[in-house]
C-alpha cells in the first residue's frame, strides 16, 4: 500500500474545508490569517528543517503533513484547537490509510503544537512548532485599519522580513526578524512572543540544536 503524501493530504476535501472554515471564522474575530497559505508554508518550513538536518525521508514528510494540517481545529473552536484538531487529524488520516503509527506520529505533533498546553517532544513536533511560531509577516493582518490595530496586528504588520536559517555545523537554528520600530517596539514583541521565542528554544534542543533570536540586527536569544 502506498503512504499518504502531503500532496494527498493537500487535495483532501475535508482537510481543504476545514482549514477554510477555520481561517473564515478567525477572520470574522479578529485574528490574524490561517489560511492555507499559512499550513503550506508551515509544511514547507517544517519539511526544511528535519531535511537539512538529515532525518529520514519519512519522517521529512510526516513533519510536512502535521505542518499542513496543524491548524484544522480552528474550524471547531480558536479555544483548544490543537487538541481538537488532532481528534480530526487522526479521522481523517486514518480513513485516508495511513498506518497508525504514523497517524499517532502525526497526531501527537498537532495536539502539542499550542503554547498553552504544548511542548516539543520529537523531531515531527519540534519542527512543526518551530515553523509555525517564526511565521510572523505583514500580509497575515487581515485588518487594514492601523488605527485600530491590536498588539498581535501591530507585531505582524511591523515584520519587514522573517528568516528562518538552519546552521547543521554549528548547531543553530537562526530566527532573524526585521521590525518597523515605528509600528511596535521590541516590548510588544515579546509581550506576546516570548514564550513562543521560549517554546522555540526547547524545539531547537529537541533537535539537539541552539535557538538564536535576533531582532533588528541584534541578538535575543
Amino acid at each position: 500500500m502506498e503512504k499518504v503524501t502531503v500532496k494527498d493530504v493537500v487535495k483532501n476535501e475535508y482537510v481543504d474545508q476545514l482549514i477554510a472554515r477555520g481561517n473564515e471564522m478567525l477572520g470574522v474575530l479578529g485574528y490574524t490569517e490561517h489560511s492555507k497559505i499559512h499550513a503550506g508554508r508551515v509544511s514547507a518550513t517544517a519539511g526544511r528543517i528535519l531535511k537539512q538536518l538529515d532525518y529520514p525521508k519519512r519522517q521529512i514528510e510526516l513533519a510536512r503533513i502535521a505542518g499542513y494540517m496543524h491548524d484544522v481545529g480552528n474550524a471547531v473552536n480558536r479555544h483548544d484547537h490543537a487538541h481538537s484538531g488532532a481528534v480530526l487529524v487522526f479521522q481523517i488520516l486514518r480513513d485516508m490509510g495511513m498506518e497508525p503509527a504514523e497517524v499517532a506520529a502525526v497526531v501527537s505533533a498537532v495536539g502539542n503544537h499550542d503554547e498553552n498546553t504544548g511542548t516539543a517532544f520529537d523531531p515531527i513536533s519540534a519542527a512543526l512548532i518551530l515553523a509555525d511560531k517564526t511565521d510572523v509577516r505583514r500580509d497575515r493582518v487581515r485588518n487594514k485599519d492601523m488605527s485600530t490595530f491590536d498588539i498581535h496586528d501591530r507585531v505582524n504588520y511591523a515584520a519587514k522580513s522573517t528568516e528562518l536559517t538552519v546552521n547543521v555545523e554549528k548547531k543553530v537554528i537562526h530566527l532573524d526578524i526585521h521590525l518597523d520600530d515605528e509600528i511596535c517596539s521590541m516590548l510588544d514583541y515579546f509581550e506576546i512572543f516570548l514564550e513562543r521565542m521560549l517554546m522555540c528554544r526547547r524545539a531547537a534542543e529537541v533537535l539537539g540544536s541552539r535557538f538564536k533570536l535576533t531582532a533588528n540586527g541584534s541578538k535575543v536569544l
